[in-house]
């Protein structure tokens, strides 16, 4: 069964109504996909390996792998949609003349890896007369590995009864809140393994898996026609299904219901000069558009310009550039615990690692992959190199980049304590930032008012805009581990065609001085 990780997300699935069992045609499909999946993947790789050699490739490799994906979503008391797909093939990737060729099919069989290998040579060979530099590419230590994501329980061993059982009650929980009308809620599911082989010599297998449960509470005034609404404040992470287990999802459903009902009566802000206490539901986006992406060295090289632009960052502010303040720290992680991007190696090979971007407030350090690494003066690749399926050309993704918290035990009822006019923020909203991921304005889910160092009731119609160096140079103060926090967006896109990553920020609490606040009532958020 071919099923896409473009079209799990796209696309509307089974429907299923008030059954809840799935349709015995999808197992069997996927037993006959995992049938088909074993394969003598390391003959298969030698294969491709030699015959890109032989028609004159300096280096080459060869990813097989399988997907399976599982979504299901509800609305109040019924079941809207269950899909439940896997899919499985392999690409080939050559470098001949300094020139990138690529080439994939679901067809893994020994006669279609020597047929696909030829093609992305001749790819490669075609575009060679365009190629104005030649790819240089650092070194990779050869390895052998298996490695598995931290989990544990598999979801894909979880019946759909029970998934969906959990869902029912979740939407129960908010509906029982007066005031609200509607719930939406969902979970979805991705197992990745992944088998890579290089010229290099490394063979190395790795089993993945994350999950993304969410929900969206409504809450109505049919007197007045308004209604608003509050999402759920946890995001995707790299775990099993004990993520369902043991975070309380319906007493957060509840308060969802609760807030999305005190929006329908809260006060309307008034723009002007606010300081900002964040929380890391809120934050993190705005690391991910601010930080994430512009220090992804091909942006700001012009590699990447098509999909949401370039970067103000160029090479020669590394090391000089001032950030935001002393205390802002940011870390890129391929290792982090929970992080939707970790792995234990990229998709070329590199160990996942944990460097420095922003350090004391100064830019100092790029995502790189190991074409990228050689145009900064880099002698090793930090790993940076990914694709969402078997089928996708391998290109520069973002790893887990996340704020290092304050080293001191400070909570966030204390950055509040130091605010006398301001606003607390939770929750991701709408958002806009330019090409160059300099100038931005975020909204988010619930807003509250700060007076004299507490907080003083809800607000509503808040977005805040800033430059993205003035807005990092405003953080005077962090919260403490104990406000940290890793969530993560579950699709980020990016590339021509476009492919869809994974990636968390982790981040604490924290606290930004005089920042502009805009009424999205009375001037909407593009």
């Amino acid at each position: 069964m071919n099923f896409s990780r473009r079209d799990f997300i796209k696309t509307a699935g089974l429907t299923l109504g008030a059954l809840t069992v799935l349709p015995s045609w999808i197992y069997e499909a996927e037993a006959e996909t995992l049938r088909a999946f074993e394969v003598n993947k390391n003959n298969l790789a030698d294969i491709a390996l030699s015959t890109a050699k032989k028609l004159g490739a300096t280096y080459a490799d060869v990813r097989i792998n399988r997907y399976r994906l599982e979504g299901i979503s509800t609305r109040e008391k019924q079941v809207q949609n269950v899909q439940r797909g896997q899919n499985f093939g392999f690409g080939v990737r050559v470098l001949v003349k300094g020139t990138w060729g690529f080439a994939a099919s679901p067809n893994v069989t020994e006669a279609e890896v020597r047929r696909a290998t030829t093609e992305a040579v001749e790819i490669a060979r075609a575009n060679s007369a365009f190629q104005k530099k030649p790819i240089e590419m650092v070194v990779a230590p050869k390895v052998t590995a298996n490695w598995k994501s931290s989990y544990l329980k598999d979801p894909f061993d979880v019946p759909v009864d029970n998934k969906i059982e959990f869902l029912l009650k979740l939407n129960e929980a908010a509906l029982a809140v007066k005031g609200v009308s509607f719930v939406n809620s969902s979970m979805a599911w991705v197992n990745e393994q992944k088998f890579l082989a290089t010229s290099d010599g490394s063979r190395i297998e790795q089993y993945l898996i994350r999950g993304n449960p969410s929900f969206t509470v409504t809450a109505t005034d049919r007197a007045t026609g308004d209604f608003q609404t509050r999402n759920s404040l946890r995001e995707g992470q790299s775990i099993g299904y004990e993520y369902i287990e043991n975070h309380d999802w319906f007493g957060e459903a509840k308060l969802a219901g609760e807030e999305a009902v005190m929006k329908l009566t809260a006060k309307t802000v008034e723009p002007g000069k606010y300081d900002l206490v964040l929380h890391p539901s809120h934050l993190f986006l705005t690391i991910h558009e601010s930080v994430g992406h512009p220090t992804e060295l091909d942006r700001a090289l012009l590699w990447e310009a098509n999909y949401a632009g370039t970067s103000f960052l160029t090479p020669d502010k590394t090391g000089k550039l001032q950030f935001g303040s002393k205390i802002i720290n940011f870390v890129a992680d391929r290792t982090q615990p929970l992080g939707l991007a970790t792995v234990a190696y990229d998709d070329e090979g590199v160990a996942g690692q944990k460097w420095h971007l922003v350090k004391d407030g100064i830019f100092v350090d790029w995502q790189t992959t190991r074409d990228l690494a050689p145009l900064v003066g880099k002698k090793s690749s930090y790993g940076c190199l990914h694709a969402d399926s078997w089928g996708s050309v391998p290109f520069p993704r973002m790893p887990n980049v996340s704020l290092e918290p304050a080293k001191e035990n400070v909570s966030q009822d204390d950055l509040i304590a130091g605010v006398e006019r301001g606003i607390m923020i939770y929750g991701r909203g709408s958002y806009s930032i330019d090409q160059q991921r300099y100038n931005f304005q975020f909204g988010g889910q619930t807003f509250w008012e700060i007076k004299n160092g507490k907080i003083a009731g809800m607000l509503k119609d808040v977005a805040y805009q800033s430059r993205t160096t003035d807005f990092w140079g405003a953080c005077d103060a962090l919260g403490g581990a104990s406000t940290y926090l890793i969530p993560g967006s579950f699709n980020d896109g990016k590339g021509e065609p476009g492919q869809s990553n994974a990636v968390s920020h982790g981040c604490p609490s924290a606290r930004f001085r005089g920042i502009n606040i805009l009424n999205t009532a009375a001037q909407p958020l593009s």
